[in-house]
């Protein structure tokens, strides 16, 4: 080659690594070249603009000295470059240096055999990314924070209904524990069947609230042991940004203790209403008796001597008995009105309620009715004292013992049991029979004066009202716990004595 042909080559050459120099230093990231050895080769301008340096600062140095002060080199678990040279694969080192956060990036150049001849590190600025990324994490710990302290039970499931998230209010609703979770994996099972689609059916339906809103819907869901109940629950489809459904999120509010409640101030309310009306019916009552019972006794002492002036062939003779036996029924219904006016005295002593039923039975004088039932004790073995006026108490379980025998036709099973509730301080008595039951139309007018489903010469219909005005009057309760077909469970709650200790 001649040397015009040298000197085009070389100047060939020149430009070749005047271009490769330009393109190095033309790096958006501050880079730097490095040998097998850890020797810094050369750095780009936005390197040495970065750390402040000349080129010839920087030539020679090992990149532990340069970068950490250090006269050997780094560990082999946190040095990139060893790992590079022993993977031949790019890495990365997240660095942060004075309020900056930085990935050191290391990429091999491989030579003609595929051994690493030099390193190129690049260093990339990502302090705005990792601020961004920091700021995004305390939102969503926020949010997470939030949605876990909440009261209210949280569940989100993906759009195919797959359970994403389950706040620990939810997990308590539904009593799911580490086993269920692994169960619990649809949506769908938190309803009953057809439910979960009716649901999503009122979310797409625009006039129920609002395009995919759902807002204070009473439903009933399932916990992990298929148990239902009632909740209160807000709904709503979430969005992509394409107006496409991404996923779902439900909040539920437990209406069990709310419903409780209500129950529990009808129940009131209804015993209030009954007691105003037994009260004024009661005075009523006492009025209309004593009004009653002179005209009686003067019919039945006329009526009586005319039936012994009569021969006995006479036939006026079943008219009067007739007479007779109205009056006395008539006296017996007055008697009945004094009893429920509360007119008698009223004793109090300490019995145990079991000894109560004992007594009770034995002045049931009309054993008759008991041949063909079998009775049943289920007494408790607990003493359980009761401050109360024995003889009305006795009236009130003679009473309802007998309703149990009418309602069973004298035949059947009637069952007494006695529990107590220690921690409430309340003792009960409970009379079951296995009768037709009580029909539900009946049951709001069982302890109404006057009223009874008996035959008319069986029953005044005062029965169950004496008996309800004597158990509030011991500042207990009686009520229907049970009717149906298979019998009717009346049941008596009265406060439990507990002796004042010295």
């Amino acid at each position: 080659m001649d040397d015009t042909g040298k000197d085009f080559s070389k100047a060939v050459d020149n430009e070749e690594v005047n271009w490769r120099l330009r393109v190095f230093d033309s790096l958006s990231y501050p880079t730097m070249i490095i040998k097998p050895d850890y020797t810094l080769v050369s750095a780009n301008q936005k390197f040495l603009q970065l750390f402040g340096k000349r080129p010839e600062q920087i030539r020679g140095e090992k990149c532990y000295t340069f970068f950490y002060n250090k006269d050997t080199p780094c560990q082999a678990e946190e040095c990139p470059v060893m790992r590079l040279l022993k993977t031949r694969q790019g890495q990365t080192l997240p660095w942060r240096k004075q309020g900056r956060w930085e990935d050191r990036v290391f990429s091999p150049i491989l030579d003609d055999h595929g051994e690493v001849a030099y390193i190129i590190e690049s260093i990339r600025d990502v302090t705005q990314v990792k601020m961004l990324e920091i700021e995004l994490s305390g939102i969503k710990e926020l949010i997470s924070r939030v949605v876990h302290s909440s009261a209210s039970a949280i569940v989100a499931a993906d759009r195919k209904g797959n359970i994403q998230l389950m706040n620990r209010a939810a997990r308590d609703l539904l009593g799911v524990t580490d086993v269920f979770e692994r169960t619990i994996y649809n949506a769908e099972q938190l309803y009953p069947p057809g439910k979960a689609k009716e649901i999503m059916s009122m979310l797409r339906d625009e006039s129920m609230g609002g395009k995919g809103k759902l807002s204070g819907a009473p439903v009933t869901i399932l916990d992990a042991f298929g148990r239902e109940i009632p909740v209160e629950m807000s709904a709503a489809i979430i969005y992509d940004d394409e107006d496409n459904e991404s996923a779902t999120m439900a909040i539920y509010n437990d209406l069990r203790k709310k419903l409780e409640i209500e129950k529990q101030l009808q129940e009131t309310q209804k015993q209030l209403a009954q007691s105003e009306k037994m009260a004024s019916l009661g005075q009523l009552a006492a009025g209309v008796a004593h009004e009653i019972n002179n005209p009686l006794t003067g019919i039945l002492m006329y009526a009586s001597m005319m039936l012994e002036q009569l021969d006995s062939t006479s036939p006026q003779r079943q008219d009067i008995e007739c007479v007779i036996e109205d009056v006395n029924r008539c006296k017996e219904i007055v008697k009945s009105l004094l009893a429920y006016s509360r007119s008698t005295d009223f004793q109090r002593n300490i019995i145990d309620v079991n000894q109560l039923v004992e007594q009770s039975f034995r002045l049931t004088r009309d054993q008759k009715i008991f041949r063909n039932i079998q009775i049943k004790k289920q007494l408790s073995d607990e003493m359980m004292l009761i401050n109360v006026d024995s003889n009305k108490l006795s009236q009130v379980i003679i009473n309802l013992v007998i309703n149990a025998a009418d309602a069973m036709e004298n035949k059947g099973t009637l069952t007494v049991r006695t529990y107590r509730n220690k921690p409430a301080g309340k003792v009960y008595l409970e009379i079951s029979d296995t009768g037709c039951g009580i029909a539900e139309e009946h049951l709001t007018k069982i302890f109404d004066p006057f009223f009874s489903n008996k035959s008319r010469d069986k029953n005044t219909g005062l029965g169950l009202s004496i008996a309800y005005g004597i158990v509030e009057e011991h500042d207990g309760q009686i009520s229907v716990s049970h009717t149906g077909p298979e019998g009717t469970t009346f049941r008596v709650e009265l406060p439990q004595y507990i002796p004042a200790e010295n």
